[in-house]
């Protein structure tokens, strides 16, 4: 059995994108936390190391599904597939969210004060990853696409720069997700909820669940690729 415990999260997932289920269930953060090494993370969360090694020690014995594998995939493929799959389902669930944290804050903040915190993130977290995207889609990934056809020296200097800032954005992001599965106790429903209460945390898992996919796949593959070509 491979010794997993110095291996950073984001290599361990890069390596086999199954891990990701195993730390989504361990509260595990594989995007911007990933550059913790497995022993760190377990610490952190108060979880016996050698459980999750077991869970990650069975998947060696079963093949990975190319369609997965995403650290084989070529960089402009890569681009196109972050927009085309992440990119809408942001854009799908921002103007919802909004909406609908909005309004079970007006409903229900009175018993639930949270849900005053929870809103605001959320708006935060939408003017932010707007911008984000936009800069992405117009900026940084045809700079990416132009390093790979051109190696110039324009391309490789707005890769450099873009990334070093889209870094810090996707703390942000991240940070700020982490921050409303606390304040709503990883997605818990009370009992006076209600039906939009149910709705919105439920489309709020499925935010956080793809922007970790999202992340993870900037973070520990496109961008520290991008930018071994372009340094």
């Amino acid at each position: 059995m491979k010794n997993y415990r110095d291996i950073n999260i984001g290599e361990i997932v890069t390596h086999d994108f199954r891990a990701a289920e195993i730390f989504k269930n361990a509260g595990i953060d594989f995007c911007c936390g990933g550059n913790q090494s497995l022993e760190q993370a377990c610490r952190e969360k108060k979880i016996d190391s050698t459980v999750l090694e077991t869970e990650l020690a069975k998947l060696e014995n079963t093949t990975v599904n190319a369609l997965h594998n995403f650290n084989e995939w070529n960089l402009d493929f890569l681009c196109d597939y972050i927009v085309n799959t992440h990119h809408k389902t942001v854009m799908r669930l921002l103007p919802q969210l909004t909406t609908y944290t909005r309004k079970i804050e007006q409903v229900h903040a009175a018993h639930h004060r949270e849900l005053i915190a929870i809103a605001a993130l959320f708006a935060e977290i939408n003017t932010e990853l707007l911008q984000h995207l936009r800069n992405e889609e117009e900026v940084l990934f045809p700079a990416i696409k132009e390093l790979l056809k051109s190696n110039s020296s324009e391309a490789k200097a707005t890769v450099i720069s873009e990334i070093t800032r889209m870094k810090g954005e996707h703390e942000f992001a991240g940070g700020a997700m982490d921050k409303i599965n606390v304040l709503s106790d990883n997605y818990s429903v009370p009992d006076d909820g209600c039906n939009t209460y149910r709705v919105t945390y439920k489309l709020l898992e499925e935010f956080e669940d793809d922007l970790h996919i999202h992340v993870h796949l900037e973070n520990n593959i496109l961008y520290p690729k991008a930018l071994s070509l372009a340094i």
